[in-house]
């Protein structure tokens, strides 16, 4: 449907706005020569913008490369005590041997190390899904495999956790809250 309708464009379509283009360069001293050059200046120019806008606006393409690295609570998500809380209590890190190291801590002490392997899936997705193997027993917010929300230039997990509910992750180091 849609590849007969580009072909319906291609032969029907585009001569008749090349020919009423080339009208416009022909009387372009003339009123109507004018005003149709204008407006396929106006036309050129809002595909143009929107085109830019679609490729700053599509969601990043993830590799599994990309969930390498050290993931905090995201404190601007949800910001307040509970957020802050979080942040200075669990954090976690997935290495590039596909090792994910989930830390249980007391601000910079950690105090347990849950240990598991991280594997993606990109089967029936364009973007990679990863998906937790931890060794038991582990901590109850590593139950589920986490939900990975992408934006334009980033992404963050969310895990759902039984007591606290969802948990929202972003990459980054932990570095101390400040003022406390």
């Amino acid at each position: 449907m849609f590849r007969g309708f580009q072909i319906l464009f291609l032969l029907l379509i585009s001569p008749f706005i090349i020919g009423v283009f080339l009208k416009g360069l022909k009387h372009k001293s003339e009123l109507s020569g004018k005003v149709i050059l204008t407006l396929y200046a106006l036309g050129t120019g809002f595909i143009i913008i929107m085109s830019i806008i679609s490729i700053l606006s599509k969601k990043k393409v993830l590799d599994k490369s990309d969930f390498y690295g050290e993931y905090t609570i995201d404190r601007n998500y949800f910001p307040g005590i509970n957020a802050d809380w979080q942040y200075n209590r669990y954090r976690f890190e997935i290495k590039d041997n596909d090792s994910i190291y989930f830390y249980s801590t007391d601000e910079e002490k950690i105090l347990k190390t849950y240990k598991g392997k991280i594997f993606t899936d990109k089967k029936r997705y364009t973007s990679r899904r990863i998906k937790f193997k931890m060794e038991q027993p582990t901590h109850h917010i590593l139950t589920d495999n986490p939900t990975i929300y992408r934006e334009p230039w980033d992404f963050f997990m969310v895990l759902n956790s039984p007591k606290y509910h969802n948990m929202y992750f972003r990459k980054g180091k932990w570095k101390k809250i400040d003022g406390k």
